[in-house]
């Protein structure tokens, strides 16, 4: 196994990840989370980290903050300097050898460990190189949620093979994690955990996949109220945690 990168993909990449409501929803769900953790701060050094085309770092920018947007991908990342203002600083760049993440207030890193063959030495390395006091927004590709929605359409063969594929799809992620065993390890690793949030606690579960489409506002609606609560948190097909890196 190793790191994926999207490079030939990247087009593919924009429409699957932004171009369907299950990609909208994500984002204006982490939209909702960073605009309220961040909420009447002062201006904000922030780092994202496997940023791709940099939506989410246009975002932060629209509210004063200062971005810079790395990725792997250079394809990822022509498609970024094409949609994004100038102030948004690109630099191509692996999460493993980026070594000033200690000069950033905050640190950005949605939906990439899942992408990586070393998930929990990647958060290692942010560890290491964050300074006390720094954030970090974390979201990842939660196996648990995986594996319910398997069982709810039947897949017992694929749960059986320890939800393992032949031939990996480049656009599937092969690393997702159980939620409790990332809280666990960024507590180890010197992370305080202030909060967590499923991120499509209930859009992945529709039985009729239209209503995603017709009903996105109710479904919207329902995701915020219910996002942050228990049980309905750890369902999330995607996890996110707020942390703050503890003095040493």
């Amino acid at each position: 196994m190793k790191d994926q990168s999207f490079n030939g993909l990247a087009e593919k990449f924009n429409r699957n990840i932004y171009g369907t409501t299950k990609g909208r929803l994500r984002h204006q769900l982490l939209c909702d989370v960073l605009s309220e953790v961040l909420a009447e701060e002062p201006a904000q050094s922030i780092i994202e980290l496997g940023g791709g085309t940099g939506v989410m770092s246009a975002f932060l920018a629209g509210l004063g903050h200062q971005l810079t947007l790395t990725d792997i991908s250079e394809d990822i990342l022509t498609i970024a300097r094409q949609q994004l203002d100038a102030g948004i600083a690109v630099r191509q760049a692996d999460l493993f050898d980026i070594d000033d993440l200690g000069e950033f207030d905050v640190v950005v890193c949605h939906a990439v460990l899942e992408w990586l063959a070393r998930p929990f030495e990647a958060l290692s390395v942010l560890a290491d190189r964050m300074r006390p006091g720094a954030r970090l927004s974390l979201t990842f590709f939660n196996r648990d949620a995986a594996l319910f929605s398997n069982a709810v359409y039947g897949n017992f063969e694929y749960i059986a093979r320890g939800m393992k594929v032949k031939n990996q799809v480049r656009l599937n992620p092969q690393q997702p994690l159980v939620p409790r065993e990332v809280i666990a390890e960024v507590q180890n690793l010197g992370f305080t955990v202030h909060s967590m949030r499923g991120i499509r606690c209930f859009h992945d579960y529709l039985r009729d996949r239209d209503m995603a489409d017709s009903k996105y506002e109710e479904l919207l609606a329902t995701e915020r109220q219910y996002g942050h609560q228990e049980p309905y948190l750890w369902l999330g097909k995607y996890f996110h945690l707020w942390l703050e890196k503890r003095p040493d």
